[in-house]
C-alpha cells in the first residue's frame, strides 16, 4: 500500500491509529540508534533512512537519483514492514540479527531484508536498535560497494558463451550411423541384379 506524501509527518497522519502507534514506536527506536550521517525522509513511498548524496554522490545504483537506502518503514495492506538493507547480503550481520530476534522468544517473519509484523508486540525493539547501531555509514558504503562489485562478477560469468561443438566432433557424429535405408536398398538391388544374371545364363 503506497501512500503518496512528501514528509514523514504526512505519512504518519495517513495511517489508522493502531498502525501509526506501531510505526512510530519502531521509528523512534531507529532514530535513537541511527549512526551519524544517515538521514530520514520519504523514499519510494515509505519512511526511509538513507545515505544522502552529499556523503555518497553516486546514489543508489538502481536509480542514481535516489540516495543510497539503508532502512525503511512501511504500512502494507496485510502487515507492516521494516526493510533492513544493512542485513541484506551481509551473512555475519544477518545471522546475528536472526539469532538475537529469536532469543527474545518472538516469531520472526523475514525475507531477504524485509521484516513483516502485524502489531508492535511482535517486535523486539531493542534488537532493531542494535541492528541499526551496528552499521555506521562508512561500513555500510564499503559493504554496499563490495556487494555491487561481486554481483557484477557473477553477471559477467553468466554471460560467458558456452563452448560450441568442434567440426571434428560433428563429423564423427554424422559418420557414426550411416542411414540404414540406403544400405538396405543397395543390398536388395545387388541381390536382384545377381538373380537376374543367373536366370539369363540358365536360358
Amino acid at each position: 500500500m503506497k501512500i503518496e506524501v512528501n514528509t514523514v509527518e504526512e505519512y504518519l497522519a495517513e495511517l489508522p491509529p493502531d498502525r501509526r502507534d506501531a510505526i512510530q514506536a519502531v521509528r523512534q527506536v531507529i532514530l535513537k540508534n541511527l549512526p551519524g550521517g544517515y538521514e530520514e525522509g520519504i523514499q519510494y513511498g515509505m519512511i526511509g533512512y538513507y545515505v544522502p548524496h552529499s556523503i555518497y554522490p553516486a546514489g543508489y545504483h538502481c536509480d542514481p537519483r535516489q540516495p543510497l537506502p539503508f532502512a525503511a518503514l512501511a504500512s502494507q495492506k496485510n502487515y507492516m514492514s521494516l526493510y533492513l538493507m544493512c542485513v541484506y547480503g551481509a551473512p555475519e550481520h544477518e545471522n546475528w540479527f536472526r539469532d538475537a530476534w529469536l532469543k527474545t522468544g518472538k516469531k520472526l517473519n523475514m525475507g531477504k531484508s524485509c521484516v513483516r509484523f502485524k502489531k508492535i508486540d511482535d517486535v523486539p525493539l531493542d534488537v532493531i536498535g542494535k541492528a541499526v547501531k551496528r552499521v555506521p555509514v562508512k561500513k555500510f558504503i564499503e559493504h554496499y560497494e563490495a556487494a555491487i562489485k561481486n554481483s557484477g562478477r557473477h553477471a559477467a560469468k553468466s554471460r560467458k558463451p558456452k563452448p560450441q561443438a568442434t567440426a571434428t566432433g560433428a563429423k564423427r557424429k554424422s559418420s557414426a550411423k550411416p542411414p540404414a535405408t540406403d544400405t538396405t536398398k543397395t543390398s536388395k538391388a545387388k541381390k536382384k541384379s545377381a538373380a537376374s544374371g543367373k536366370s539369363k545364363r540358365a536360358t
